[in-house]
């Protein structure tokens, strides 16, 4: 049975596809059933340009764990890197 959940939210950056770079305004995070990930259930992660078309999307399917370690780690980063000395710093990845 699906979950329902869905989180959106707006973005600024860009992504890379098969076809170079792309802008992205969109990003949507739901926990289900994934199509790829060895897992029960997933945080599937879809990036995308509404104005670009479905060929400027990038989609990954985490494990709920790679999904907290990606959360912290992007936290400490953006720590570190606005220099609130709060993050720190892991240079492995386990």
């Amino acid at each position: 049975m699906c979950t329902g959940i869905v989180e959106n939210a707006r973005v600024s950056g860009n992504g890379k596809g098969p076809n170079g770079w792309f802008p992205l305004d969109q990003a949507s995070v739901s926990y289900d059933h994934p199509d790829h990930a060895r897992a029960e259930r997933a945080v599937i992660i879809d990036l995308l340009s509404e104005t670009a078309g479905p060929e400027s999307r990038i989609a990954v399917e985490l494990t709920p764990q790679s999904a907290r370690d990606l959360v912290r780690a992007i936290l400490a980063s953006l720590s570190r890197g606005e220099g609130d000395g709060r993050g720190t710093r892991n240079e492995s990845v386990q």
